[in-house]
């Protein structure tokens, strides 16, 4: 796993929604914006499943994602990827619902997607777009 450097991190904070991409264990991409996203640590990023069906069904088969995120005041953009858990039950799953009830208690809070980063990539055009900075 590797660590989101703070300007990660605070990117990753005001991007609302969150477009996020799976694929199905053939390879199919589909891409959706997650409209609750925590940063639990360094390391870590929370997704919420309110509304997943296809992204359900990938994550199942492939859990792997990837996601972008962008600030137009400092005018940075990362791609971020990583490994996904997905939970129905246990510590992380109550703490998720508790967080979205919080907010909604409409919403329907159906799992709880733990993201551990792999990988970061300078996702802003110019001559270091594309590199990888963790």
């Amino acid at each position: 796993m590797v660590k989101m450097p703070a300007e990660v991190r605070e990117t990753l904070e005001k991007q609302k929604p969150l477009p996020i991409a799976t694929a199905s264990r053939s390879g199919v991409p589909n891409v959706v914006f997650v409209g609750l996203m925590k940063i639990i640590d360094d390391e870590t990023i929370m997704l919420v499943d309110n509304f997943f069906y296809k992204t359900a069904r990938n994550l199942a088969e492939n859990p792997k994602i990837a996601m972008v995120c962008y600030n137009s005041e400092t005018k940075k953009s990362f791609q971020i990827k990583g490994d996904v858990t997905v939970s129905k039950e246990g510590k992380d799953f109550e703490a998720m619902r508790a967080w979205v009830h919080g907010i909604n208690n409409k919403l329907p809070a159906k799992s709880c997607a733990m993201v551990k980063v792999t990988e970061i990539y300078n996702a802003m055009w110019g001559p270091a777009a594309g590199k990888q900075i963790a």
